[in-house]
């Protein structure tokens, strides 16, 4: 009982540290950094991103998961963004398999770079596509704290800790507060799931090979488990994709918690939510007859505490003429 009595401790010592430092980070970021030295920074960022949306509705999906998949390895850096033609760049990992946007990004950036040179940081050119992402998708809007400088790294290897969609809910658990990040905060960002899809290559050990009996995950609802078997069949192509949030991909919206509380969940890891008591319990609390709290307004909340993980500001890192290089 001692023995569990000091971790639980050191658990509570290890959050509010996490805490302190993501204070001091939001004292260093700001609302409006580039006011003065580059004013139409966030009309630029926007008018980018709603180009690119109108031309391929999975753009917003795209610029949120590319956010989330950058602030996760090195931290808020941009080191995602980084294509020195290596395998050891960070881009490369395993993990950020189907991640896209970059492209995205570099052409808000170039806009920026020739109104204002050496200015705007790719880190935070990021975090503000993610945020016009959201409300293209008819999100939350949200102020995005800005001063994010570019990271110097950009390591394949630093990406072996992302949370994947096979992790059991312990480890979803862990990988959150390793970054100073709640169990309502996994919860929520898990929530971006509502819009965007995913490809048949996450789904089949989920389907065919689960592990407990090498049948199929029992937490699918059995009359949602043909429908993903059609859409994905065994030995079929596992490019194939499809929505993540069944009856809802377009709209972002609580539709995917729902989904998860009735078995409806895509994802292994998002089903895994409804199979812990506190992770559980933060999904019911937004469906509750009374008093329930804002979906959305809680989501944009969360953004705003991911995007200060690990971020370089004032003469750390640099800023970078392009994203995909460290020049």
């Amino acid at each position: 009982m001692l023995h569990i009595s000091i971790i639980n401790k050191m658990g509570v010592f290890v959050v509010l540290v996490l805490l302190k430092m993501s204070y001091l980070v939001a004292a260093q970021l700001q609302v409006g950094f580039y006011a003065k030295s580059c004013p139409n920074v966030e009309a630029i960022v926007g008018g980018v991103v709603r180009e690119a949306a109108a031309s391929d509705q999975t753009s917003p999906a795209v610029l949120l998961r590319l956010h989330f998949h950058d602030c996760f390895v090195e931290g808020c850096d941009g080191s995602i963004l980084i294509d020195n033609g290596a395998e050891s760049d960070e881009k490369h990992a395993f993990g950020h398999q189907g991640v896209r946007g970059f492209d995205i990004v570099e052409r808000a950036k170039a806009e920026l770079e020739a109104l204002c040179p050496r200015t705007v940081s790719c880190a935070d050119i990021l975090a503000l596509a993610a945020r016009e992402a959201l409300l293209l998708a008819k999100g939350a809007s949200y102020e995005v704290e800005t001063g994010r400088r570019d990271g110097v790294v950009s390591n394949v290897e630093s990406a072996d800790n992302m949370p994947d969609a096979t992790d059991s809910i312990q480890t979803l658990k862990t990988k959150f507060l390793q970054k100073g990040l709640t169990e309502k905060d996994l919860v929520v960002l898990s929530g971006a799931h509502t819009i965007g899809t995913t490809a048949c290559f996450f789904m089949s050990n989920r389907l065919y090979n689960f592990p407990a009996d090498g049948g199929s995950d029992p937490s699918i609802n059995p009359s949602f488990l043909p429908e993903l078997k059609s859409m994905c069949p065994k030995n079929g192509d596992v490019n194939v994709r499809l929505p993540i949030d069944r009856g809802s991909e377009q709209v972002f919206d609580s539709q995917i918690l729902q989904n998860i509380r009735s078995g409806f969940a895509v994802l292994q890891s998002d089903a895994a939510l409804y199979q812990d008591d506190a992770t559980k319990a933060v999904i019911d609390s937004y469906f509750a007859p009374l008093f329930a709290p804002s979906f959305e307004s809680d989501f944009a909340d969360s953004m705003v505490r991911m995007g200060r993980i690990g971020v370089l500001t004032g003469l750390q890192g640099t800023i970078r003429r392009t994203c995909a290089t460290f020049d």
